[in-house]
């Protein structure tokens, strides 16, 4: 009798296992067959009329014509700055200037050299000069070395003026300063590092890259659209004002800069427009007007050609397709306005 009550207990163990395994199999087919419906969500589209364009799309960034960073050509003391960070210049108007004094010595330094390099060779050509037909080799020597050294003392005398002369940078044209980097008289600056900028804000332009294969389809004159990261809802316009003739050095591949001159939507205000900020620009290469078109997700293609599911689900109608935007496709033939594809 024990050994049959055990015997039970285990058939109703396994049973109860059995049935388990039976429950979690049908929860699995249940959880499974959902899953698989969720992805066969069908969607369907409608054969519209209207204008189908094809697009270009490139990155690019604001630039300008007139745009330059200016620098002392000496080291030096800073002896005034005349501007601030903002403030408009004109052309030709004094931005800056380094203290003269050491600059002036140095250029009157350079004239007495060149003034005793001068007597050196009037006398050197006083004591040769009736040797002109049987100058002797030793002569020749001194006199040259003497012509040597007045000309180097003459090129002296250049380089000590334009020091002195460039010592207080201009504005090369009008524009706004939009970097002082050495605000305040007595500072020590060095030759050649960035010490002012300025921009002509008139000159702004937008500047992209385009490969070989992208600039055989723009022109100068194109109309396009701008669309800045920093503000991307507002759309300006534009036309095509340069394309290099020959490509960008350093670029991987055949690149080419192409100018877009702003024609609206922008009013050179550099609070908010700024150079070197990014956006897209779109240019329209061609068109179909009031067209038959349909988004181009829904048309398929196999080794027959191109179709549509027209009406129901796996009915397969071929189409003939025309121009490609950048989400639709005009249907030249196959479908009639009002029809309703499948996915």
């Amino acid at each position: 009798m024990k050994n049959k009550a055990k015997g039970n207990i285990f058939n109703r163990i396994k049973r109860r296992h059995i049935i388990l395994i039976i429950a979690v199999l049908v929860g699995s087919v249940v959880v499974w067959q959902r899953a698989g419906s969720r992805d066969k969500t069908v969607t369907t589209g409608e054969v519209k009329r209207g204008n189908v364009y094809e697009e270009m799309v490139l990155s690019g960034k604001i630039n300008a014509d007139e745009y330059v960073s200016l620098s002392y050509p000496v080291s030096g003391k800073v002896a005034w700055v005349g501007v601030r960070e903002g403030d408009k210049v004109k052309k030709g108007q004094a931005l800056g200037k380094l203290d003269t004094v050491s600059l002036n010595a140095a250029y009157q330094q350079a004239l007495a050299n060149l003034r005793a390099a001068e007597a050196t060779v009037e006398n050197v050509h006083d004591q040769v000069k009736d040797n002109d037909n049987d100058e002797t080799f030793a002569q020749k020597d001194t006199r040259t070395t003497a012509e040597v050294a007045k000309d180097k003392a003459y090129e002296a005398v250049k380089i000590a003026q334009d020091n002195l002369r460039n010592a207080t940078i201009y504005s090369p044209f009008d524009g706004i300063v939009t970097s002082v980097s050495a605000p305040f008289a007595g500072i020590n600056v060095v030759a050649g590092e960035k010490h002012f900028e300025v921009i002509n804000p008139k000159t702004i332009y937008f500047e992209v890259i385009a490969d070989q294969t992208e600039v055989v389809r723009l022109k100068e004159g194109q109309k396009a659209y701008i669309i800045l990261d920093a503000y991307p809802q507002e759309e300006m316009t534009g036309t095509i004002s340069f394309i290099s003739f020959t490509p960008l050095p350093g670029e991987v591949g055949t690149s080419y800069k192409i100018k877009i001159n702003f024609t609206s939507g922008i009013d050179l205000d550099l609070n908010k427009f700024r150079v070197g900020m990014g956006g897209d620009v779109k240019f329209i290469l061609s068109s179909a007007e009031n067209v038959l078109f349909l988004p181009s997700r829904f048309i398929k293609s196999d080794s027959n050609g191109k179709y549509v599911n027209l009406g129901k689900r796996n009915n397969k109608v071929y189409v003939e397709t025309g121009l490609e935007g950048e989400d639709v496709v005009e249907i030249k033939s196959g479908l009639k306005e009002g029809d309703i594809v499948y996915n």
